[in-house]
């Protein structure tokens, strides 16, 4: 079956500039959209679309409350002086006036203990400012919230006081703003990182170039294509990292696949357009399986019903499908300019890294040599590394994760040890219907009781038929025990509540947290059975056989698994042991109470896709050889050989990709991108060097079984065309051997 790989190519060989030109418009559009729209595609906010109970209490709020704008907190303190010195009474009236200078379209208003709209701390030396937000839209709140802020920041802190500003906007601020710095510092080294390692592994300057550009292409333009959907379906904010992250990743690896093919078919005698074309007919083809097993992988994390998995998956399918598009025919294009050109500026003697295969040779060799330890080996280092799983606790990484220079964390610790740290995003009870008054009476008797709550507070807007009770939290709004508090009000207060016609709905941020970590654990299952069911039926019909797909994906989920477990040793308070938390200390990683509850599924669904790449790469070669020879132990031994020096290559473009997000200040970026490198250094090292080669060589020609009954699944061959065996590459018999 002809899939197009090699038409695509020939075509875009032979037209190269017509191909070329196309992408260069399609470019400056992306760029053009991007500039536009991406602004307004994205949010911070994460919407429900299977309207849990924090969704349908907050639709009776804004029923209730109407258009309330959102409320920012200037946080005022003095260690020496308290509120009622006419030297503080001065600075809050000088901090109000710089406020209120901002004018109506940025806030509303500014209050304070001097009108009676603030409170102060019982030590008397911190006092809370509310200042209302102008804006009829988040983007647009999220400005003024950055100019309020300036405004602050540029107020003299002169006689021991100091302001800042803390409120859920100003926490979101500081987290993009931190994360878009993490995006770029991971770029710069993913990049570079990249770009050495291309040179090291083709031997030329052009050769590790070339992939780069079409990794940058692929990013741009899948970014002009997520504007676009992002004006239909909202996008979180975190889909522009998962473009670049990903894009950056798979972007050059198929670009590195394809560019070392195209060079062993010129090595080989072919000239120019037809090394292009076997190239098309050959890895051209496998980047293609390589990209649908991505995308199929990916798809699972659609299946959620919220903004964020769905963005993820949206970012991430783009880009791979902007790259394959790209290595299909803007690769071929750029080769056929080239031509030979592709190994200008050589740094070293022809015959490249993945050419000599010595080394490769020699791990082979031992591996088939002793396969049974080899196995036992490999299976115990991966299920040592996810031992750690075990003790997984799953949350959010709240405001009190943030670097200790940021100005919201320092309001919050204020905040915090002063008032209460919930202040800024209260629990909202809502009670619909029956005996409104003994309802709160009962709420309010529990809360009282409860150390986690800071106290209570009914919205005087309330009605008959309609009451918001806004219960303070003592701590950061996400952490375990704020959690666990909204637990114990829906499972263990609501349920006593007597009168069977009162409705009680437990909603605000920290109930929407729990909302997403219910949704999530439900869900999980379910993604799981989906990516391993249609992986399996992809591999089954790309190699003809059930052995491979069933290996394959018992491979994978043993590297997923060790990435789980090393990232809770790694992140999690009291996991792990104490030599990994001083290696994890020395590289800045935060310790939290809980790993982010969207990791592990999406570390799954991304790292199944990227382990499946690898794996689709390696047997494609191994199968190639295979229908040519008909001898499985040489053939394994032709795929390492041939594909080892590229594989660790690309895998170690991946981890450095991965390594710069987790170099970054955000522990949830830190552990997203921890928890990728490592995954992909495991897969290409224990698992394609080690637990392969040693699984293929204990099944022998069994790796290739299909039953009879699935003969009539099409024969792809996603390894081309077999060819004519060269007589320079005559099977080692040493190998065979062995």
């Amino acid at each position: 079956m002809n899939f197009g790989t090699e038409a695509l190519s020939k075509s875009s060989a032979t037209k190269p500039w017509r191909t070329v030109g196309i992408w260069l418009i399609l470019l400056i559009t992306a760029i053009a959209i991007s500039s536009q729209l991406l602004g307004s595609a994205l949010t911070s906010s994460v919407s429900f679309t299977d309207n849990p109970e924090s969704t349908q209490a907050q639709a009776l709020i804004d029923e209730l409350r109407g258009d309330v704008p959102d409320t920012e907190f200037v946080v005022i303190t003095n260690d020496t002086l308290i509120a009622d010195d006419p030297a503080y009474v001065a600075y809050v009236t000088d901090v109000q006036q710089t406020i209120s200078a901002l004018g109506p379209d940025v806030v509303l208003g500014v209050g304070s203990y001097l009108t009676s709209d603030g409170p102060v701390s019982d030590s008397g030396h911190a006092a809370l400012l509310p200042v209302p937000i102008a804006g009829g839209n988040a983007d647009i709140v999220a400005e003024n919230t950055n100019l309020v802020n300036e405004a602050v920041s540029g107020i003299e802190e002169s006689g021991g006081f100091q302001a800042v500003v803390a409120g859920p906007n100003s926490i979101a601020n500081d987290m993009n703003r931190i994360a878009e710095e993490d995006l770029a510092t991971g770029e710069m080294i993913g990049i570079g990182v990249a770009l050495v390692v291309l040179v090291l592994v083709f031997g030329t300057v052009a050769s590790g170039v070339v992939p780069i550009v079409l990794g940058v292409v692929s990013i741009a333009v899948a970014m002009g294509l997520a504007a676009l959907v992002g004006q239909f379906f909202e996008l979180s904010f975190f889909v522009t990292n998962m473009i670049t992250m990903i894009g950056l990743a798979v972007g050059i690896d198929y670009s590195l696949f394809i560019v070392s093919r195209y060079r062993e078919e010129r090595s080989r005698g072919l000239d120019k357009i037809d090394a292009i074309i076997r190239s098309g007919a050959t890895a051209s083809r496998a980047v293609f399986f390589s990209g649908l097993t991505v995308v199929l992988a990916l798809v699972g994390m659609f299946l959620l019903p919220n903004t964020i998995f769905r963005s993820l998956a949206t970012g991430a399918i783009l880009v791979v499908l902007v790259a394959v598009a790209a290595s299909m025919t803007l690769l071929p294009a750029v080769l056929s300019l080239m031509g030979d050109k592709i190994d200008w500026l050589r740094i070293r003697r022809r015959g490249s890294l993945q050419s000599s295969g010595r080394f490769w040779d020699s791990v082979t060799r031992t591996v088939m040599g002793r396969p049974v330890i080899s196995l036992v080996f490999s299976v115990t280092i991966l299920l040592m590394a996810a031992s750690s799983f075990m003790w997984i606790n799953t949350g959010f990484a709240g405001v009190s994760t943030l670097p200790d220079e940021v100005e919201s964390k320092q309001a919050f610790e204020v905040l915090e040890s002063e008032f209460s740290g919930g202040l800024a995003s209260p629990i909202e009870v809502v009670i619909q219907g029956g005996d409104i008054p003994s309802a709160v009476s009962v709420i309010e008797a529990s809360v009282a009781l409860d150390d986690r709550f800071g106290g209570s507070q009914l919205d005087p807007r309330s009605t008959e038929d309609l009451a918001i009770l806004s219960v303070v939290l003592n701590g950061d709004v996400a952490s375990v025990e704020s959690i666990a508090a909204v637990e114990h009000l829906r499972a263990d207060v609501v349920p006593t509540l007597s009168d069977s016609s009162t409705r009680v709905l437990v909603g605000g941020e920290t109930a929407g947290t729990l909302d997403f970590l219910v949704q999530t654990d439900k869900y999980t299952p379910i993604v799981f059975a989906v990516v391993l069911g249609l992986s399996f039926v992809l591999l089954t019909v790309a190699f003809r056989s059930v052995v491979i797909p069933a290996k394959a994906i018992v491979m994978n989920l043993l590297s997923v698994a060790a990435a789980y477990g090393l990232v809770v040793a790694f992140f999690q308070t009291g996991a792990g042991p104490e030599w990994v938390k001083d290696i994890a200390s020395a590289l800045g990683f935060g310790q939290v109470d809980v790993i982010e509850d969207w990791i592990p599924l999406f570390l799954f669904s991304v790292l199944f896709g990227l382990s499946m790449d690898y794996h689709v790469f390696l047997l494609s070669r191994i199968k190639e050889r295979f229908d040519i020879t008909g001898d499985n132990s040489e053939s394994v031994a032709y795929g390492l050989r041939t594909t080892g020096a590229l594989i660790t290559g690309a895998a170690v473009i991946m981890v450095a990709v991965f390594a710069g997000f987790a170099a970054g200040r955000l522990v949830t970026f830190q552990q997203m991108g921890f928890g990728l490198a490592v995954a992909v250094l495991l897969d290409a090292t224990i698992v394609r060097t080690i637990l392969v080669p040693a699984s293929m060589k204990l099944l022998g020609s069994r790796n290739w079984y299909l039953p009879s009954w699935l003969e009539w699944i099409p024969n792809v061959s996603i390894e081309g065309t077999p060819r004519e065996l060269p007589a320079s590459e005559t099977p080692d018999r040493e190998l065979i051997s062995v």
